[in-house]
Protein backbone atom coordinates (compact mmCIF):
# COMPACT_ATOMS: atom_id res chain seq x y z
CA UNK A 1 0.00 0.00 0.00
CA UNK A 2 0.92 3.51 -1.36
CA UNK A 3 1.64 5.65 2.44
CA UNK A 4 1.04 9.14 0.46
CA UNK A 5 2.16 12.61 2.54
CA UNK A 6 -1.36 13.22 3.98
CA UNK A 7 -1.48 9.58 6.02
CA UNK A 8 2.35 10.36 7.48
CA UNK A 9 0.35 14.31 8.46
CA UNK A 10 -2.63 12.90 9.78
CA UNK A 11 -0.62 10.49 11.98
CA UNK A 12 1.67 13.02 12.70
CA UNK A 13 -0.94 15.05 14.07
CA UNK A 14 -1.90 12.51 16.22
CA UNK A 15 1.20 11.52 17.94
CA UNK A 16 3.18 15.18 17.46
CA UNK A 17 6.24 12.66 16.34
CA UNK A 18 9.20 13.51 13.57
CA UNK A 19 7.47 13.20 10.27
CA UNK A 20 10.52 10.61 9.50
CA UNK A 21 9.19 8.40 12.06
CA UNK A 22 6.04 8.59 11.48
CA UNK A 23 6.75 7.60 7.47
CA UNK A 24 8.87 4.70 8.64
CA UNK A 25 5.77 3.27 11.35
CA UNK A 26 3.38 3.44 8.54
CA UNK A 27 5.68 1.87 5.98
CA UNK A 28 5.77 -1.20 8.60
CA UNK A 29 2.49 -0.86 9.43
CA UNK A 30 1.71 -1.18 5.81
CA UNK A 31 -0.31 1.49 6.63
CA UNK A 32 -2.40 0.59 8.89
CA UNK A 33 -2.93 4.03 11.13
CA UNK A 34 -3.56 2.01 14.45
CA UNK A 35 -0.89 -0.28 14.00
CA UNK A 36 1.74 2.62 13.06
CA UNK A 37 0.80 4.47 16.36
CA UNK A 38 1.03 1.28 18.19
CA UNK A 39 4.91 0.81 17.10
CA UNK A 40 5.62 4.83 17.68
CA UNK A 41 4.37 4.15 21.28
CA UNK A 42 6.38 1.01 21.69
CA UNK A 43 9.62 2.86 20.27
CA UNK A 44 8.90 6.61 22.23
CA UNK A 45 8.11 6.24 25.66
CA UNK A 46 6.32 9.54 25.69
CA UNK A 47 4.53 9.85 22.90
CA UNK A 48 1.01 11.29 23.20
CA UNK A 49 -1.85 10.56 21.03
CA UNK A 50 -5.13 13.08 20.30
CA UNK A 51 -8.15 11.18 20.52
CA UNK A 52 -11.15 11.48 18.62
CA UNK A 53 -11.03 11.90 14.82
CA UNK A 54 -13.25 15.07 13.64
CA UNK A 55 -15.06 16.59 10.22
CA UNK A 56 -14.96 19.79 9.52
CA UNK A 57 -18.43 21.31 11.27
CA UNK A 58 -20.02 24.22 12.69
CA UNK A 59 -22.69 23.84 15.62
CA UNK A 60 -22.89 23.31 19.90
CA UNK A 61 -23.63 21.26 22.38
CA UNK A 62 -26.35 22.20 24.69
CA UNK A 63 -27.41 20.57 27.90
CA UNK A 64 -30.40 19.97 30.63
CA UNK A 65 -31.49 18.86 33.81
CA UNK A 66 -34.30 18.95 35.55
CA UNK A 67 -33.12 18.58 38.93
CA UNK A 68 -36.77 17.48 41.11
CA UNK A 69 -37.76 15.36 37.97
CA UNK A 70 -34.77 13.88 37.89
CA UNK A 71 -33.83 13.48 33.71
CA UNK A 72 -31.28 15.38 31.77
CA UNK A 73 -29.83 15.26 28.28
CA UNK A 74 -27.26 16.93 26.04
CA UNK A 75 -27.59 17.43 22.56
CA UNK A 76 -25.51 18.17 19.31
CA UNK A 77 -27.10 21.12 17.28
CA UNK A 78 -25.36 21.23 13.66
CA UNK A 79 -25.22 24.76 11.72
CA UNK A 80 -23.48 26.06 8.56
CA UNK A 81 -20.95 29.16 9.57
CA UNK A 82 -19.19 29.73 12.70
CA UNK A 83 -21.15 32.83 13.27
CA UNK A 84 -24.36 31.42 13.61
CA UNK A 85 -22.82 29.12 16.31
CA UNK A 86 -23.24 32.52 19.15
CA UNK A 87 -26.41 33.40 17.79
CA UNK A 88 -29.14 33.86 20.31
CA UNK A 89 -31.56 32.45 18.59
CA UNK A 90 -29.95 29.31 17.92
CA UNK A 91 -28.55 29.03 21.27
CA UNK A 92 -31.98 29.34 22.07
CA UNK A 93 -33.25 26.69 20.01
CA UNK A 94 -30.32 24.20 21.14
CA UNK A 95 -31.36 24.77 24.93
CA UNK A 96 -34.85 24.11 24.07
CA UNK A 97 -34.35 21.32 22.06
CA UNK A 98 -32.12 19.44 24.68
CA UNK A 99 -34.73 20.72 27.30
CA UNK A 100 -37.70 18.66 24.90
CA UNK A 101 -34.98 15.73 24.96
CA UNK A 102 -35.15 15.28 28.43
CA UNK A 103 -38.32 15.77 29.13
CA UNK A 104 -40.57 14.05 26.29
CA UNK A 105 -37.57 11.21 25.58
CA UNK A 106 -38.17 10.33 22.05
CA UNK A 107 -36.15 7.63 20.07
CA UNK A 108 -34.68 9.41 17.63
CA UNK A 109 -33.79 12.11 15.90
CA UNK A 110 -36.56 11.34 13.52
CA UNK A 111 -39.40 11.53 16.69
CA UNK A 112 -37.92 14.60 17.89
CA UNK A 113 -38.35 16.68 15.32
CA UNK A 114 -42.22 16.00 15.02
CA UNK A 115 -43.03 16.09 18.79
CA UNK A 116 -45.34 18.66 19.55
CA UNK A 117 -42.56 21.23 21.99
CA UNK A 118 -42.84 20.76 25.44
CA UNK A 119 -43.47 24.76 26.08
CA UNK A 120 -45.62 25.18 23.44
CA UNK A 121 -47.48 22.34 22.10
CA UNK A 122 -48.87 24.18 19.07
CA UNK A 123 -45.43 23.65 17.43
CA UNK A 124 -43.90 20.46 16.86
CA UNK A 125 -39.56 21.05 17.65
CA UNK A 126 -39.55 21.15 13.01
CA UNK A 127 -41.76 24.15 13.41
CA UNK A 128 -38.98 25.70 16.04
CA UNK A 129 -36.34 25.35 13.76
CA UNK A 130 -38.08 26.23 10.35
CA UNK A 131 -38.96 29.09 12.39
CA UNK A 132 -35.02 29.57 13.20
CA UNK A 133 -34.15 28.59 9.65
CA UNK A 134 -36.61 31.43 8.00
CA UNK A 135 -34.71 33.73 10.10
CA UNK A 136 -31.00 33.38 10.08
CA UNK A 137 -31.14 32.05 7.09
CA UNK A 138 -29.16 28.52 7.17
CA UNK A 139 -29.99 25.46 7.57
CA UNK A 140 -29.38 23.49 10.96
CA UNK A 141 -30.54 20.44 12.35
CA UNK A 142 -30.02 18.36 15.79
CA UNK A 143 -27.22 16.00 15.14
CA UNK A 144 -27.49 13.50 18.25
CA UNK A 145 -28.36 13.09 21.62
CA UNK A 146 -28.49 11.26 24.90
CA UNK A 147 -30.75 11.63 27.79
CA UNK A 148 -30.15 10.28 31.31
CA UNK A 149 -32.13 9.45 34.16
CA UNK A 150 -30.98 9.96 37.61
CA UNK A 151 -29.23 12.13 39.74
CA UNK A 152 -27.72 14.34 37.09
CA UNK A 153 -24.61 16.90 36.27
CA UNK A 154 -23.64 19.03 33.38
CA UNK A 155 -21.70 21.46 31.85
CA UNK A 156 -21.33 23.18 28.73
CA UNK A 157 -18.25 25.61 27.68
CA UNK A 158 -19.29 28.71 27.02
CA UNK A 159 -18.92 28.70 23.17
CA UNK A 160 -21.11 25.64 22.92
CA UNK A 161 -18.19 23.74 21.55
CA UNK A 162 -18.32 21.04 23.97
CA UNK A 163 -20.37 19.41 26.68
CA UNK A 164 -21.21 16.53 29.06
CA UNK A 165 -23.67 14.87 30.71
CA UNK A 166 -22.97 13.10 34.12
CA UNK A 167 -24.74 10.56 36.33
CA UNK A 168 -23.95 9.45 39.70
CA UNK A 169 -25.37 7.37 42.52
CA UNK A 170 -26.28 8.63 46.34
CA UNK A 171 -27.94 11.42 48.14
CA UNK A 172 -27.52 14.75 48.53
CA UNK A 173 -25.14 15.63 46.12
CA UNK A 174 -24.13 18.73 45.57
CA UNK A 175 -25.05 20.23 41.96
CA UNK A 176 -21.41 22.75 41.80
CA UNK A 177 -19.56 19.52 42.67
CA UNK A 178 -21.08 17.38 39.69
CA UNK A 179 -20.61 20.31 37.61
CA UNK A 180 -16.98 20.26 38.50
CA UNK A 181 -16.85 16.71 37.70
CA UNK A 182 -18.54 17.50 34.40
CA UNK A 183 -16.56 20.11 33.61
CA UNK A 184 -12.92 18.00 34.46
CA UNK A 185 -14.44 15.68 32.10
CA UNK A 186 -14.78 18.32 29.03
CA UNK A 187 -11.31 19.38 30.01
CA UNK A 188 -9.59 15.73 30.31
CA UNK A 189 -11.36 13.56 27.96
CA UNK A 190 -11.13 10.52 29.56
CA UNK A 191 -11.59 7.20 27.35
CA UNK A 192 -13.27 5.10 30.28
CA UNK A 193 -15.43 6.06 33.40
CA UNK A 194 -13.28 3.35 35.31
CA UNK A 195 -10.73 0.88 35.35
CA UNK A 196 -12.94 -2.50 34.81
CA UNK A 197 -14.87 0.02 31.92
CA UNK A 198 -11.59 -0.74 30.23
CA UNK A 199 -11.52 -3.78 27.68
CA UNK A 200 -9.12 -6.43 29.18
CA UNK A 201 -7.48 -6.88 25.76
CA UNK A 202 -6.64 -2.81 25.86
CA UNK A 203 -5.08 -3.69 29.33
CA UNK A 204 -3.24 -6.46 27.70
CA UNK A 205 -2.04 -4.33 24.92
CA UNK A 206 -0.42 -1.57 27.01
CA UNK A 207 1.21 -3.47 29.02
CA UNK A 208 2.83 -4.81 25.81
CA UNK A 209 4.04 -1.71 24.93
CA UNK A 210 5.10 -0.88 28.15
CA UNK A 211 7.17 -4.59 28.05
CA UNK A 212 8.73 -2.72 24.48
CA UNK A 213 9.36 0.39 25.79
CA UNK A 214 11.64 -1.08 28.57
CA UNK A 215 13.43 -3.36 26.49
CA UNK A 216 14.12 -0.40 24.15
CA UNK A 217 15.52 1.45 27.22
CA UNK A 218 19.76 0.55 27.77
CA UNK A 219 19.05 1.58 31.22
CA UNK A 220 16.92 -1.71 32.13
CA UNK A 221 19.25 -4.31 30.48
CA UNK A 222 20.41 -5.37 33.63
CA UNK A 223 17.24 -4.85 35.92
CA UNK A 224 15.94 -8.24 37.54
CA UNK A 225 12.28 -9.41 36.37
CA UNK A 226 10.25 -8.76 39.69
CA UNK A 227 11.86 -4.78 38.95
CA UNK A 228 10.47 -4.99 35.44
CA UNK A 229 7.51 -6.13 36.54
CA UNK A 230 7.02 -3.61 39.53
CA UNK A 231 8.11 -0.84 35.97
CA UNK A 232 5.22 -2.15 33.88
CA UNK A 233 2.62 -1.88 36.68
CA UNK A 234 4.20 2.00 37.26
CA UNK A 235 3.41 2.55 33.76
CA UNK A 236 -0.26 1.43 33.48
CA UNK A 237 -0.93 2.94 36.48
CA UNK A 238 0.22 6.41 34.61
CA UNK A 239 -1.83 4.90 32.00
CA UNK A 240 -4.96 4.61 34.34
CA UNK A 241 -4.44 7.71 36.04
CA UNK A 242 -4.25 9.77 31.90
CA UNK A 243 -7.17 8.00 30.69
CA UNK A 244 -9.75 6.83 33.39
CA UNK A 245 -12.03 9.39 35.21
CA UNK A 246 -11.65 7.64 38.14
CA UNK A 247 -7.64 7.82 38.31
CA UNK A 248 -7.48 10.85 36.87
CA UNK A 249 -6.21 13.78 39.24
CA UNK A 250 -9.22 16.34 39.59
CA UNK A 251 -8.21 19.07 37.59
CA UNK A 252 -9.24 21.57 40.05
CA UNK A 253 -7.49 20.08 43.47
CA UNK A 254 -4.79 17.76 42.01
CA UNK A 255 -4.15 15.81 45.34
CA UNK A 256 -7.20 14.36 44.71
CA UNK A 257 -8.09 11.83 42.16
CA UNK A 258 -12.20 12.18 40.93
CA UNK A 259 -12.61 8.72 42.25
CA UNK A 260 -11.50 10.18 45.63
CA UNK A 261 -13.23 13.38 45.04
CA UNK A 262 -16.95 11.38 45.02
CA UNK A 263 -16.18 8.92 47.24
CA UNK A 264 -15.64 11.83 50.00
CA UNK A 265 -19.31 13.51 49.06
CA UNK A 266 -20.54 9.94 49.56
CA UNK A 267 -21.48 9.51 45.52
CA UNK A 268 -20.48 6.70 43.33
CA UNK A 269 -19.41 7.44 39.76
CA UNK A 270 -22.70 6.02 37.01
CA UNK A 271 -21.93 6.96 33.65
CA UNK A 272 -20.91 10.12 31.49
CA UNK A 273 -21.30 11.39 27.80
CA UNK A 274 -18.96 13.77 26.34
CA UNK A 275 -20.18 15.62 22.88
CA UNK A 276 -17.83 17.80 20.87
CA UNK A 277 -18.76 18.99 17.78
CA UNK A 278 -17.87 17.62 15.13
CA UNK A 279 -16.42 14.31 16.16
CA UNK A 280 -17.43 11.27 14.28
CA UNK A 281 -20.17 9.56 16.40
Amino acid sequence: MAITAADVKALRDKTNLPMMDCKAALTESGGDMNQAIELLRKKFKDAQVKRGDRETAEGRVATYIDPARKVGAIVEMRCESPSVVKAEQFVKLANNIAKQVALKNPASVEELLTQPFVDDPKHTINDLIAEAVGTIRENMKPKRFQRFEGVLGEYAHHDGSVGVLLQVQGDNADPQLLRDVAMHITARNPAAGTKEDVPAELVQKEKEIAREQIANDPKNAKKPANILDMIIEGKLKTWFADNVLLEQPFVKDDSKSVGDLLRSAGLKFGRFVRYKVGELS
